[in-house]
């Protein structure tokens, strides 16, 4: 077993360094009982420009050696010669493969979407499809036959990474593996995603597999397909956009962490980067008044990473933040984007003190 863990902390922008801030002391020895060490990179947008991203590829070297990494919300300036996306930068750097956003029920929450019960985790490409895509357009500006064109790619490594690591959670959540992409429409393109999940299904014939095309897969989960726990692989932008519509289903963007994934030969995890899916809120800066959930959890999620290599404690700890941050919102303490009337210094409050509690019980308990 391994008895250190050393994270790589992104820092970010406006309301997301706050969240960021909040979110780690969970990860304090004497909240989880696990050592950590937290080594810290900046990549607010004004040190971005400052080292042109020169911070931005160090913290990815630095995350490539300690395989782990948790990560504020940072700002992507629109200017096409500025610094651009640090989650671009960091993607290629550490060659993830996956991003991984699991939506779930929040306690004493009531989602906007009813007999929505079961986990469900959206895997998908953290890489190629229709982001970085070539894109160019011919003839005369503003005309009627301006015509415009994009050139995207997939490869076989990503639709096999995508398929596997959606099997092997399904796998180990009981879940069942639901969706696909357009594959009917687009045989070579998007069916080569279809051919990877199709073989994935053959490795793993432990578990159900219902695959669909994307447009089905939408209205599947708001006419109530959902009766269990599912996992939906999917193309990059297809996936970007089920996220956005999962995660609220359950009553919140912030009530779910995202997952960077890269992954050696074998599939296993090599680097596991965890964040928010949501930005920076700079209508909240300064007020303390966002919800610290998704950052809270995101230390949950990289603390199971962790036990799967091997540091000492890390389940039980992950196990205390997850059940430690429901229970509060059950208990009654929300931030006010859930109509509760908490600061988010005050929700994280109550978390710690809950992550302290269950961490000494079991132990005491010898479990």
């Amino acid at each position: 077993m391994a008895d250190a863990l050393r994270i790589i902390v992104l820092e970010g922008d406006e309301t997301g360094q706050e969240l960021l801030d909040q979110a780690i002391r969970v990860l304090d020895p004497s909240v989880t009982a696990v050592e950590a060490e937290l080594v810290r990179f900046d990549l607010s947008l004004g040190h971005r420009r400052e080292t042109g991203n020169a911070v931005v590829t160090d913290a990815a070297q630095a995350m490539r050696e300690a395989g782990f990494g948790i990560k504020a919300a940072t700002i992507t300036p629109e200017g096409k010669d500025d610094v651009g996306s640090p989650n671009r930068i960091l993607r290629e750097e550490v060659d993830g493969k996956v991003i991984i956003r699991t939506g779930r029920r929040i306690p004493g929450v009531v989602g906007p979407v009813s007999g929505v019960h079961y986990p469900i985790s959206v895997v998908r490409m953290a890489v190629e499809d229709a982001y970085g895509a070539e894109q160019w357009r011919e003839g005369q500006e503003g005309a009627d036959d301006e015509v415009a064109f994009r050139t995207e790619r997939i490869t076989r490594s990503t639709c096999r990474a995508v398929a596997e690591y959606a099997f092997r959670t399904a796998e180990r959540t009981q879940a069942v593996v639901y969706g696909g992409p357009k594959w009917t429409v687009s045989p070579v393109y998007e069916g080569m995603l279809k051919e990877e999940l199709d073989r994935a299904a053959q490795r793993h014939r432990g578990v159900e597999y219902r695959p669909v095309l994307i447009d089905a897969t939408y209205a599947g989960l708001i006419s109530g397909v959902a009766d269990t726990p599912l996992v939906i692989p999917a193309l990059n932008r297809d996936g970007d956009c089920l996220s956005d519509l999962v995660l609220p289903m359950f009553g919140s963007i912030a009530g779910a962490e995202s997952v960077l994934l890269a992954f050696d030969d074998d599939h296993e995890i090599d680097v596991a980067m965890a964040e928010a899916p949501h930005g920076t809120a700079p209508s909240l800066q300064g007020k303390d008044l966002a919800n610290p959930m998704a950052m809270i959890l995101a230390c949950a999620a990289l603390l199971g990473y962790a036990h799967a290599r091997g540091v000492r404690g890390a389940e039980r700890a992950s196990r205390a933040i997850y059940e430690g941050v429901l229970e509060t919102t059950a208990g009654g303490c929300k931030t006010i984007d859930l109509g509760g009337h908490a600061t988010t210094s005050e929700f994280t409050d109550a978390v710690v003190e809950k992550v302290r509690t269950k961490v000494d019980i079991w132990a005491s308990l010898g479990s």
